[in-house]
């Protein structure tokens, strides 16, 4: 059986100061944050998912979002350097966490930066979107990186969204789900691709070969997906999606890599 487990981080009290780019800031209710975190962190236990949460830091307000703190693929952890300042002191413990789980170490260094968010793979390819906060530089140190496990590592443009993954991610079929309004060139991903009528429908995460984790906020999405045969969970994050977060920042999938 594979064994899965993710890395979490919990919410600051700050939330509602951290970065806001292609959004209007509106007011963020920490308590609620703080209650949405949980559900989102039970439904992946009720999933099969064993959690690790990464030590909570109130003074950095977007450190909820950890999956931009590193990219994983086969036993390795690339940690990333975020393009914004602001959230580099995001990264030293979620190193600490996955070095826990038995994780190799790499790192993403200046001038590259990379955001695990503009980071998107499956089935040996990895898709990197550049244009925000992952630039070539980043984009090339991960190809490098990768490249022994035998990644292809492909970059696309990003200009209408945060990260890559807030315009696409994938479904267990490979299928490449975004809001076509969104997406810069879904070209990429020609004969692959598929538009979902809701922006938040374009966020899942993959909890097993037949289910997916998305926000509540996509419902006709949730249903198209029902129709190709998936268990959708949803959950409510209506305060993360006040800071352009989604259901995949919110962990770090550790997929079938035990600690050693």
């Amino acid at each position: 059986m594979e064994t899965r487990h993710a890395l979490v981080r919990p919410p600051s009290s700050r939330l509602g100061e951290g970065l806001v780019t292609h959004i209007e800031r509106s007011e963020v209710d920490a308590d609620l944050a703080r209650r949405q975190w949980e559900e989102y962190v039970d439904a992946l236990r009720q999933h099969g998912w064993t959690t690790h949460e990464v030590a909570a830091a109130d003074e950095l307000p977007d450190a909820v979002f950890v999956e931009d703190t590193m990219v994983v693929y086969g036993d390795l952890a690339v940690i990333s350097r975020p393009g914004a300042e602001e959230r580099r002191a995001e990264t030293a413990a979620a190193e600490d966490a996955v070095r826990a789980r038995g994780y190799r170490i790499a790192r993403i260094e200046a001038p590259g930066t990379l955001d695990g968010g503009d980071v998107l793979k499956h089935d040996g390819r990895v898709w990197v979107g550049v244009g925000g906060r992952t630039n070539d530089a980043g984009v090339e140190q991960l190809r490098a990186h990768l490249a022994p496990l035998g990644a292809e590592v492909i970059g696309v443009p990003v200009s209408r969204v945060l990260h890559l993954k807030t315009a696409v991610t994938a479904l267990p079929d490979g299928t490449v789900v975004g809001h076509r309004p969104l997406v810069d060139d879904p070209d990429v991903w020609a004969g692959h691709f598929l538009d979902v009528p809701e922006e938040s429908g374009a966020h899942v995460v993959l909890l097993d070969a037949g289910t997916v984790l998305m926000a509540s906020s996509a419902p006709r999405s949730a249903a198209l997906f029902e129709g190709r045969g998936l268990q959708v969970v949803t959950v409510d994050i209506s305060e993360f999606e006040k800071m352009e977060g989604c259901v995949t920042c919110l962990s770090v999938r550790l997929r079938g890599a035990p600690a050693r």
